[in-house]
């Protein structure tokens, strides 16, 4: 049984989380000790709410560098919804320029859209070599989010370089934005799996099946 720690920062569905890994076979502590996150098989890192906040309530429980570490050693972690948004530069919410984790380039900035939040299921457009997805691809998922990735220039121009250019799944509410992202030991989903019934199940047993 897979070890996985949902890392507990003040921020994200944390309960709805555990119990949607746990359904697929996951053993999960949900807690913000810093060894434990490290040593866990998988890392899941929520999130809800404002970038700042939870950028503010990440660095203190030492979030950044705990991620940055498991991805130094090839060991998986997975954000989900705000939990995904951090792992860019920056958040640009009401003017205010939040720093992000920086595990990728690119801007969280409001998604131009003729309603918002983008509340309820939506399909998303994935890669044919989609691992997250497999199985899956054609399937709804559940996004609540006003705030989006709408450019992701890493490894999207063709040039070659030594490690293959991550795998980004799209979906459209008023325009593109990112909805997933593989790219080696790091992935994450803009939608909550967790609450996107069966299909959210079978994309937590597939990034499970990658630990």
């Amino acid at each position: 049984m897979k070890k996985v720690v949902v890392l507990d920062y003040g921020s994200g569905n944390l309960r709805s989380a555990e119990r949607a890994l746990t359904r697929v076979g996951a053993d999960v502590t949900v807690t913000a000790d810093r060894q434990a996150a490290l040593d866990a098989d998988g890392l899941v890192v929520p999130g809800v709410g404002a970038f700042a906040h939870c950028m503010q309530e990440l660095r203190a429980v030492d979030g950044p560098r705990t991620i940055g570490r498991r991805l130094a050693g090839g060991r998986p972690v997975l954000g989900i919804c705000v939990g995904m948004q951090v792992l860019f530069e920056h958040g640009v919410e009401h003017g205010h320029d939040a720093e992000g984790c920086g595990e990728w380039p690119g801007t969280v900035e409001a998604l131009e859209a003729p309603v918002l939040p983008h509340m309820g299921w939506n399909t998303v457009s994935a890669p044919e070599d989609t691992v997250l997805f497999d199985g899956i691809a054609d399937e709804r998922f559940y996004f609540v989010h006003s705030y989006g990735v709408r450019e992701f220039p890493l490894g999207q121009d063709g040039r070659p370089g030594p490690l293959a250019p991550p795998k980004v799944t799209w979906a459209e509410h008023g325009d593109r934005f990112v909805a997933g992202v593989e790219n080696g030991a790091l992935s994450a989903t803009q939608f909550h799996p967790e609450k996107s019934g069966d299909a959210g199940a079978q994309l937590l047993t597939n990034w499970l099946a990658t630990l």
